[in-house]
């Protein structure tokens, strides 16, 4: 893939990341959910994936370290425990599949998420014990075999009653858990190559000072317009997602 990559679609994505990495100041989530319809034509379906699974782990990491006194170590014990297993399957299923039933995939579940996640939103406090554990591990399998995922896990983090702070550190507390696992999945399956390394290398960099950048940026904008926006950036991405695994030879 490396050899293939120009240093006009390097300089794309990295735009595109640090675009996503503002958008995630705000809203929790943003390179997951913007970058696959960007990656897919460049890295190829197959790669998607693992590269935002690597560049994730930079991405969760310094948003525990930052917000790691808000972390609520409770729920996302709770939570990891029904969802590692069911990650680790997704990540293996993921491996097993052809490249256009991967664009046809990730971009349903892109769709399917926005509905997702205000049915989750209406739930605000009231999902616990059995409910939470079937989400878990509903959610594990999603994010082991997708991209774009961290929107319904921060739902139901919210469904659960947690706020602010405790949002961003505990689902990121869980998506690096869960992320190290996908990773070595990917590993081990020989899914990623040198070359998706560097990709995802390019991504963690280029979203970092998006991050600072973000209340400047869309500190005007209200929380509900920052999710019509989402939502409408996310449900146009899944339909060129489908498009495209549509199209691709069987």
């Amino acid at each position: 893939m490396l050899e293939a990559v120009t240093p006009a679609q390097y300089a794309l994505v990295a735009l595109m990341a640090f675009l996503a990495g503002t958008l995630g100041g705000v809203t929790g989530y943003g390179p997951g959910l913007l970058l696959p319809p960007i990656l897919l034509p460049i890295v190829g379906p197959e790669a998607v994936v693992p590269v935002i699974a690597v560049s994730s782990l930079m991405s969760n990491a310094s948003r525990l370290v930052a917000f790691r006194r808000d972390f609520d170590l409770r729920r996302a014990l709770l939570i990891v425990a029904f969802a590692l297993p069911a990650s680790a399957l997704g990540a293996w299923g993921y491996t097993r599949l052809s490249g256009g039933l991967i664009s046809v995939i990730i971009g349903t579940v892109l769709i399917v998420a926005i509905p997702a996640r205000h049915a989750l939103m209406r739930m605000r406090g009231r999902l616990s014990g059995r409910g939470l554990m079937a989400a878990g591990a509903g959610y594990g399998v999603l994010m082991g075999g997708t991209a774009g995922t961290g929107v319904v896990l921060i739902s139901i983090l919210l469904a659960t009653g947690l706020n602010g702070a405790a949002v961003i550190a505990t689902d990121a507390g869980i998506s690096l858990v869960l992320s190290v696992i996908k990773v070595g999945v990917f590993v081990a399956a020989g899914a990623l190559p040198l070359s998706s390394w560097v990709m995802a290398l390019l991504i963690g960099v280029s979203a970092t000072p998006g991050v600072f950048l973000a209340k400047r940026v869309l500190g005007t904008l209200s929380s509900r317009a920052h999710i019509r926006i989402l939502d409408i950036i996310v449900a146009i991405g899944g339909l060129i997602l489908i498009v495209q695994g549509l199209r691709a030879p069987a």
